[in-house]
């Protein structure tokens, strides 16, 4: 038999985060150094408030913008996000339906992992 796959079985739990009064300019760097598409957006607390991904950031990009602007005026803030125990096949079918690249997973308001569309592939296959 074979066993269920949760969230918490297959996220990276070293989840690369920033903050929302961080520039986009340092926010760009930050994807590019981590070779990430894109990252959730944390308080002081720690609380997950939105994601900030390469598509968010295309839109200032060509207006001159990303040395004052900041992460918190081009994030996302109604995203998606699922907790570890959340089955995989859930999260797959989200990700899917909505073309997103990866979700963050979250405890207690605090981002603990995030599962990409790679991660879900590597372990089903």
């Amino acid at each position: 038999m074979q066993k269920i796959l949760k969230a918490i079985d297959i996220m990276e739990k070293n989840v690369i985060t920033i903050g929302p009064d961080v520039m986009l300019d340092k926010a760009i760097h930050r994807l590019l150094e981590n070779r990430i598409s894109g990252m959730p957006v944390v308080d002081d607390n720690g609380k997950v408030i939105g994601i900030i991904s390469e598509k968010d950031i295309l839109n200032f990009l060509f207006c001159g913008y990303l040395h004052n602007t900041a992460v918190s005026e081009a994030m996302t803030e109604n995203f998606v996000y699922f907790t570890p125990e959340t089955r995989i096949e859930k999260i797959a079918v989200a990700i899917s339906k909505h073309q997103f690249r990866r979700v963050p997973i979250v405890k207690d308001g605090k981002v603990v992992g995030i599962v990409s569309r790679r991660d879900i592939i590597r372990h089903v296959l």
